[in-house]
């Protein structure tokens, strides 16, 4: 029921209730049956531009949108709460035929309404292209540009933001050229929505039938520019055309090209533009398995997944990441003795306080919804591997000014303190263990890869003294890995120094050059993941019970490790089959999350996940070779 009723003079006030757009002028209720709205494998596409992002559904919804950074409270989350989270749809009848596909090679998502009636395009798209030298125009916005194509079609909006995790009721207020929604409980928070529609026929969901294009910006800030047709237009050949030369860069391959295209926009779209740091997700809480707790936040900068990120665009050829990532781990240090954290905030925040919100139903009704992330508290001895692998391509590929190798210069030998100290000791591990400490494998696997790394930095530097010093840490790693992770009676190495169970993450031990891949140990290691972890085609990280029980998904890059392994060790075929049926597990976009549920096949898990495909490029490239374009001709 409404609780309140405003009349003022050329000024139309709408509310939202429960999730229905009410006027209170006529009192009539205006809405869309949830159900018409639930997702069977998160079929979203993505939209972003290096500050912000949105999930768009299949049939055309911004169903998840946080403005106006990655990070801020919610906008629309009918993601993680289907009746109260908020959304902004363009809904036709049944009678059209829906169908959604990416502007080949860019991050402008197109929505096409079909039927005999008339048909129209929603293109999407947040606006991001260069103005001068390394400074972009990347704002908080969304377009929806709406194209029409043929005949007289028809559809209705229906807008309906909810602030602040969908806490904070808003009212809309129509102003001149458009509307101001604001906080009930904090007025000063507000959006604007400009429209070359009618904005009585938006608020009231009227049905609008049109017979040329048409267009809705959301502003985070109110536009100091008139915005018309001809404007949307721009700002979208703008866009359409940075993401078309950002992907030209790439390097080019004989196969799998549109999987590995798709994977690196992925990438990029997750690359907070005013610092450098690389974000986990873009979402919070989608669960690993419906109807259970392994709910998190994960949009944050994890320095492994970063890593691993930016070693992928490196190998790509996208170096401008990596220089904008050193630039970020620089940020983060602010002295020489501050100590590392597995992750941090895209600003570089060291506090991030994980709570749960209680008001929200969650994804498919699986609470708790968390935002922030307790692991921020964690020791992971593994990070600093991933961490020092990139710093090495750094100086290797492109050393910057005297003063940036020296900041960099630093930031080593801190780590390699860190490491030094701290080896020895149990950790948390790759997975994030909330509980108790361990000795795992694979954590004093990294740590031997970040003094090996290390080594190799001190050499291109010409310091003798830190090479020697690190060489013989890395080597007692080594030593003490050989011979408590490798237990002879199993012929396998395991998760831990003192269990016989195995782990997906021994895979990569050879990965980053710790053990030969044609060694007897590594294959027989390979071989017992397989034949322990490997379930209906995909692998689970691990099978014994944790803190919430055993897992009872695929964790999806596990299975890329996986495949990778097998083609390393001479398995190729068996690692193609998997390869290929596991790309038929992205949804309708070619898109990954972080799990797959083994029987059905369903994405699970934070929607898209960096370390999903990051993992799809890797593995991708093994099977085909580059394409290598002469010289003479420039691309």
């Amino acid at each position: 029921m409404l609780r309140s009723y405003y009349t003022i003079k050329f000024i139309t006030i709408f509310v939202i209730e429960n999730n229905k757009i009410c006027s209170l002028l006529s009192g009539k209720v205006f809405g869309q049956s949830s159900k018409e709205f639930i997702m069977d494998n998160l079929n979203y596409g993505v939209i972003g531009n290096c500050r912000s992002a949105a999930l768009i559904s299949d049939k055309g919804s911004i169903d998840w949108c946080c403005l106006p950074d990655f990070d801020s409270p919610s906008v629309f989350a009918k993601l993680i709460d289907n009746d109260n989270g908020g959304y902004f749809s363009i809904i036709a009848d049944d009678k059209y035929i829906i169908t959604q596909k990416y502007i080949i090679w860019t991050n402008v998502l197109c929505t096409e309404f079909k039927s005999e009636q008339g048909t129209f395009e929603v293109i999407d798209f947040m606006p991001r292209y260069k103005l001068v030298e390394n400074d972009y125009f990347a704002p908080a916005e969304i377009y929806r540009y709406i194209k029409h194509i043929s005949g007289s079609p028809a559809f209705r909006v229906v807008y309906c933001p909810m602030f602040n995790y969908a806490r904070e009721e808003v009212s809309n207020v129509i102003i001149d050229n458009y509307i101001r929604t604001f906080s009930r409980v904090k007025p000063t928070d507000c959006i604007y929505l400009y429209s070359s529609l009618n904005f009585d026929d938006i608020l009231k969901s009227k049905e609008i039938a049109i017979t040329k294009h048409q267009f809705l910006l959301l502003s985070y800030n109110q536009k100091l520019i008139d915005i018309d047709i001809k404007r949307v237009y721009l700002e979208f050949q703008r866009t359409k055309v940075y993401w078309l030369n950002w992907t030209n860069r790439s390097r080019k391959y004989k196969k799998y090209t549109e999987e590995i295209n798709r994977s690196l926009l992925v990438l990029k779209v997750m690359s907070y533009q005013p610092t450098g740091a690389v974000l986990a997700a873009l979402t919070t809480s989608i669960p690993e398995t419906i109807g259970e707790v392994r709910n998190w936040d994960y949009r944050f900068c994890w320095l492994r997944d970063a890593s691993m990120s930016i070693d992928t665009l490196l190998k790509m050829g996208h170096t401008n990441s990596a220089r904008r990532f050193m630039v970020y781990l620089k940020g983060i240090l602010k002295s020489k003795n501050d100590s590392f954290q597995t992750m941090y905030g895209i600003r570089g925040e060291r506090e991030l306080t994980e709570t749960d919100l209680p008001h929200l139903a969650g994804y498919e009704n699986s609470k708790p919804v968390r935002i922030g992330n307790a692991a921020f508290s964690q020791r992971q001895n593994d990070v600093f591997g991933y961490l020092l692998n990139v710093i090495y391509q750094y100086y290797k590929v492109f050393p910057g000014t005297l003063d940036e190798i020296e900041d960099i210069w630093e930031i080593v030998r801190n780590i390699c303190r860190t490491i030094t100290t701290h080896w020895e000791k149990p950790d948390k591990g790759i997975w994030e263990i909330r509980n108790e400490e361990k000795h795992f494998v694979f954590s004093k696997v990294m740590s031997w890869v970040a003094m090996d790394r290390a080594t190799e930095i001190a050499n291109i530097l010409n310091k003798t003294y830190y090479a020697e010093t690190w060489r013989s840490i890395a080597n007692d790693i080594k030593e003490d890995v050989l011979k408590n992770g490798w237990k002879e009676d199993l012929q396998t190495f395991t998760q831990t120094y003192c269990n016989s169970d195995l782990d997906a993450s021994l895979l990569l031990m050879a990965e980053y050059g710790f053990i030969a891949y044609d060694d007897l140990k590594y294959q027989k290691t390979v071989k017992a993941v397989e034949n322990a972890l490997l379930y209906n085609g995909l692998v689970y990280r691990y099978i014994i019970h944790d803190d919430f029980g055993k897992p009872t998904s695929s964790f999806t890059i596990c299975t890329f490790w996986l495949i990778q392994a097998l083609f390393r060790i001479g398995m190729k075929e068996d690692a193609k089959n998997i390869f290929e049926n596991l790309l038929a597990c992205g949804n309708h976009l070619g898109l990954f999350s972080e799990d797959i549920d083994f029987s059905t096949k369903r994405l699970l898990g934070n929607f898209p996940q960096a370390y999903s495909h990051l993992a799809l490029i890797n593995t991708a490239t093994i099977f085909s070779e580059e394409r290598v374009i002469p010289k003479f001709i420039k691309p």
